[in-house]
């Protein structure tokens, strides 16, 4: 990328305060005209109406120090739009993802291109939760210990890579993912940290990425880094926050979610296990033989057995993530039983730790996390407070009790009366209405500007909306195989490139189940892939490596896959998207609702049907050249009278009205890449694909 003259940047002070000229503004207009820096850098540059109205309100927001709500639809490149005035406005700056994929897509990516094509000296910072770095002090233990021989050669693995790495990110690895039984061997935690008691603390990694944030001009972080900061104060972000110009929370329809996570307070059987295995590393320490150290770790590892066991119930055996309401287990006695033996359990370690919490840091912080994790366990056992909302949260390897407040309005209102800053939140999906009262409401924004702007794509030409009105009733028993039957003849005269999004885990393999039969009944040769018998990562992997497949997945499905072009040209949607009506949270939503006086029903499960539903039909049309079919198989969409509020929450796509239609048109979409495919080199068309800032992001 070519950097710009000195003339297209704003000084670092330009932007402190308001300016009568706009300064910025009119920085980020040049930056994004015909001949600006972005179209100098990049050839292919298209400039979008859309993307400079988003990029114009991120100015005035910073230049204003003000809150700004911007729901910006797919393919507008919402990232570039509030990337480019950050830059140039010289602020110091923190931004905020959904997840780790996307803060690194942002740090080595998007912001160095764009920090080369404005010609802007700013400094970059990544960070991360303290899981996601390597502990040095943690290995050497580990290394030091006796383990399997599978193990022990990972180890060695990481500790070769230990004297290379520079960042100590964990993500270098590729033996390692977030499932990994190695990460809690060679990462730290707040409970374990030994901070500057520990040996290695002049080389730690996570230090080191603290100091660089403290110094950087923009620093990445992810939401869920950020709220758990906010609560405990643990990893630079809450140091960080006063220091700043401008907070950006991107993919912000995620951030009321993350927060009601991390605010609160957890007890976990992982955290109760990974007590045990350190507390066994004592005996092959200096502590060796002053007390019981296997036994007392058995302890604990068999209080955690217990824990998830009664905690999870007939959910135990579970693949996938689930929620279960606190008081289906709360009178159970067995459950409570669980709680007395973690308690018992932690005490008794406590007890053995306290007298000799001086001899060394790694007793010392083992006697602290004992003693935290038995108040933990009391805490769970007592009544929740009033304000506070618990759950069970239920894994493939390990159970969470989380006990939080409702909602994130009271945090966000004190960081924003803490320090007067620029706010701004945007996503391709923030509400259903003008005001984005979704979002607004639920993070206390309701006096923020507020900007909505559809997608430029043309979605009356490149697609198509299918409702089946003769359908099975939602949740009826027939439902869910009828929906994998439509799918697989759907499916077949597309040639696979399929997604089926269910609403419940149940549904997912009913609609697996009988899309399978009815193609092996049909002679179809294609794929089926469903979640939970493969991770998340490689079912998307074989889906693009093998077109002729059909995937059928639920939850994190819905949004963060991006399947640009050909690849995905039919979306089959199970069901309206109501949240379910006895997950704790919903209840709780409900409840304070209902105390106010207000309807749940059209103020809470209406809006929430509306945005997740807006997120999964997101998933079809990526890039302006894609086209294909959007089926939601729940003929309330047409039949209710709420249906008309919830089909305008859905692009604009031309409607059709039987199964003969649909598949005529996806036939003649088979038909169209067939013949471009077919296409020689000399014939076939220019590739137009948009440039740096036209790339939707």
């Amino acid at each position: 990328m070519a950097n710009t003259t000195p003339s297209d940047a704003v000084p670092a002070d330009a932007a402190s305060t308001p300016s009568e000229g706009g300064a910025l503004a009119q920085a980020v207009e040049k930056a994004f005209s015909a001949d600006g820096a972005l179209a100098q850098a990049d050839p292919g540059y298209v400039q979008r109406p859309a993307q400079q109205q988003l990029a114009l309100a991120v100015a005035q927001a910073i230049e204003g120090r003000e809150a700004l709500v911007a729901e910006a639809g797919t393919g507008i490149g919402k990232t570039f739009a509030y990337l480019v005035p950050l830059l140039l406005s010289g602020a110091r700056a923190l931004v905020s993802t959904a997840t780790k994929s996307l803060q690194d897509q942002l740090f080595l990516r998007d912001l160095p291109r764009l920090r080369a094509a404005l010609g802007q000296p700013v400094s970059l910072a990544l960070l991360k939760g303290r899981a996601s770095y390597l502990c040095r002090h943690r290995l050497q233990l580990a290394r030091e210990a006796e383990h399997e021989p599978r193990t022990q050669r990972a180890l060695a693995r990481i500790e070769l890579w230990s004297h290379a790495t520079v960042s100590g990110d964990l993500a270098e690895l590729d033996l390692l993912d977030e499932r990994s039984p190695l990460l809690p061997l060679v990462s730290s935690t707040r409970d374990n940290c030994l901070g500057g008691e520990c040996p290695q603390f002049t080389r730690c990694h996570v230090m080191r990425a603290r100091r660089e944030a403290v110094g950087a001009d923009v620093v990445v972080v992810n939401h869920h880094l950020f709220f758990a900061d906010l609560a405990l104060r643990d990893s630079g972000v809450a140091e960080l926050l006063p220091t700043v110009d401008v907070a950006v929370f991107d993919e912000a329809h995620q951030l009321v979610e993350a927060g009601v996570q991390f605010l609160g307070t957890t007890l976990g059987s992982a955290q109760l296990l990974d007590f045990g295995r350190d507390l066994r590393l004592e005996s092959a320490q200096p502590a060796r033989g002053l007390a019981p150290w296997d036994e007392l770790a058995s302890r604990c590892e068999q209080a955690a057995r217990e824990l998830r066991l009664h905690a999870a119930g007939a959910q135990g055996a579970a693949r996938m993530s689930l929620r279960l309401a606190w008081t289906d287990r709360a009178g159970d006695a067995a459950f409570k039983a669980a709680l007395e033996g973690v308690e018992a359990a932690c005490k008794a370690a406590a007890g053995a730790l306290e007298p000799l919490a001086d001899s060394g840091p790694d007793l010392m912080r083992l006697s602290q996390r004992a003693q935290l994790l038995a108040e933990r366990a009391a805490r769970f056992a007592a009544p929740a407070a009033a304000d506070q909302v618990r759950w069970i949260d239920v894994g493939p390897a390990q159970v969470r009790l989380v006990e939080s407040p409702l909602d994130i309005r009271s945090a966000l209102t004190q960081q924003r009366e803490a320090g007067r800053k620029a706010w701004v939140f945007t996503s391709a999906t923030l509400g259903a209405d003008a005001k984005l009262s979704w979002f607004t409401g639920s993070t206390a924004l309701e006096d923020a500007r507020v900007l909505r702007l559809d997608s430029p794509f043309d979605y009356a030409a490149h697609a198509r909306l299918w409702i089946p009105e003769r359908f099975p009733a939602a949740g009826s028993e027939p439902h869910a195989p009828a929906v994998g039957r439509l799918a697989a003849r759907l499916a077949s005269a597309l040639g696979g490139r399929t997604f089926v999004l269910t609403t419940t885990l149940r549904a997912l393999q009913a609609v697996g189940f009988a899309l399978r039969d009815e193609l092996a009944e049909a002679g179809v040769a294609l794929d089926v892939l469903v979640q939970g018998e493969l991770p998340k990562r490689e079912l998307v992997k074989r889906f693009l490596a093998r077109p002729a497949s059909v995937l059928v997945g639920s939850a994190s499905f819905w949004e963060g896959i991006d399947v640009p072009g050909d690849a995905l040209q039919c979306v089959l949607i199970d069901k309206l998207p109501f949240p379910p009506p006895n997950d704790p949270l919903v209840e709780a939503r409900v409840a304070q609702l209902e105390s106010q006086g207000r309807s749940p029903f059209n103020e809470y499960f209406l809006a929430e049907a509306a945005v997740s539903l807006k997120q999964g039909a997101g998933r079809l049309i990526r890039s302006e050249r894609d086209r294909g079919l959007l089926v939601v198989c729940d003929p309330r969409l047409v039949l209710k009278g709420y249906g008309a509020r919830l089909r305008r929450a859905l692009p604009p796509m031309t409607r059709l009205k039987e199964e003969g239609e649909a598949l005529a048109w996806l036939r003649s979409l088979a038909q169209e890449r067939d013949g471009i495919a077919n296409e020689s080199p000399e014939t076939a068309g220019p590739d137009t694909a948009p440039g740096v800032a036209a790339s939707g992001r």
